[in-house]
């Protein structure tokens, strides 16, 4: 039985008089234009409503088999899982991914080769020997502007750099003098921003390579400061590196402690640590990694990485927010993961049309 009291007390709260905290948790599982609608209901849900739009999709993990042609599609947002036949990619291993291609590359017959697994169309490129070298594209191979660049190092002091572009014939080979020792790293740290590529050394000094004038060199810009702890087992294959609006991020791991994040200042020319992403998300995998703006409010500001626990159905990631990995930490060393298992890919625009 309810008193007249507390009924009265009842009676005097709404919808409108929840937590934000809790208003947000509800609005973050909404579709955009559910999202929309809850906006304009009153005041209060507007700025929670706001704050946890979605207008942006998350880029997939794509798996490649070990065996067979069935390739797996993971979406960390809805925490669905997707398959495709792709029987074009036979005897192939990735190397790079932009704008939903793919850079592949076929060991046997050194063919190189975009394919997009959306569209299933493919671009060739001339043959090259792909040993050790990073390799990444500026863009889709549709457009007029997209360069392949590959980069190893031949001595301390000397590259060998390697472009490429759809259409040539043939790859242009170069050999560079460093003022600075750069010795090329194990797997991609390397990303095309502002017209640039920017490569992360082994040991952290950055190289940087215009395609247009076919300069090279390596910025007098210290490596990250990390804990002494951090040079331990595999240090020099858990970082990744990855490009957000002109900014130029780096992420080292360590098995027994929480990621660090470093930006470029390049006013400074120096590496700051930074303690929030200012709602960013940032996607990383061993060949290629990804950012995001503006998605569901429980991904910002938060690392994912290329591995998903509990059956498929959760990827780790670390939170800034909370200053922890989710599923809780364990130990998570990164450098033990095979670097050609998976990486993030741009999903579809049309969903349905997939799957």
């Amino acid at each position: 039985m309810v008193t007249e009291g507390k009924e009265e007390r009842l009676e005097l709260h709404d919808w409108s008089e929840l937590p934000a905290e809790l208003l947000e948790l509800i609005m973050c599982h909404l579709t955009l234009e559910d999202n929309v609608h809850a906006s304009v209901v009153c005041k209060k849900w507007h700025a929670p409503a706001i704050s946890v739009r979605v207008v942006n999709q998350s880029p997939w993990l794509m798996y490649f088999p070990k065996f067979g042609n069935l390739y797996e599609f993971y979406d960390p947002a809805q925490r669905k899982t997707y398959s495709l036949e792709l029987p074009e990619l036979y005897g192939s291993r990735v190397c790079y991914t932009k704008d939903s291609w793919l850079l592949l590359y076929r060991p046997r017959t050194h063919r190189v080769f975009f394919f997009n697994p959306f569209t299933r169309d493919m671009i060739k490129l001339p043959r090259f020997e792909l040993t050790y070298q990073i390799v990444a594209f500026s863009c889709a191979p549709t457009s007029s502007s997209c360069v392949v660049f590959t980069v190893k190092h031949i001595s301390p002091t000397v590259v060998a750099i390697s472009t490429c572009h759809p259409g040539a014939t043939e790859w242009v080979t170069d050999n560079y003098q460093n003022r600075l020792p750069f010795v090329s790293s194990i797997w991609n740290k390397l990303v095309f921003c502002n017209g640039i590529f920017y490569c992360l050394s082994l040991t952290g000094w950055l190289g940087v390579f215009d395609p247009v004038k076919r300069d090279w060199g390596v910025l007098v810009v210290p490596p990250p400061k990390c804990p002494e702890n951090f040079f331990a087992k595999n240090w020099w294959k858990g970082k990744f590196m990855v490009e957000h609006k002109g900014d130029i991020l780096v992420i080292y791991t360590c098995c027994s402690e929480n990621p660090i994040i470093f930006k470029l200042d390049q006013s400074k020319m120096a590496w700051e640590e930074m303690k929030t992403l200012d709602g960013v998300t940032l996607f990383a995998s061993f060949l290629s990694s990804q950012s995001r703006a503006d998605l569901p409010g429980i991904m910002r500001n938060s690392v994912y990485f290329s591995k998903v626990r509990f059956f498929g159905k959760r990827c780790i990631s670390y939170s800034l927010n909370d200053s922890r990995y989710y599923p809780r930490k364990q130990c998570y060393d990164w450098g033990e993961q095979d670097p050609f298992e998976n990486i993030w890919i741009e999903p579809p625009e049309d969903i349905s049309a997939f799957i």
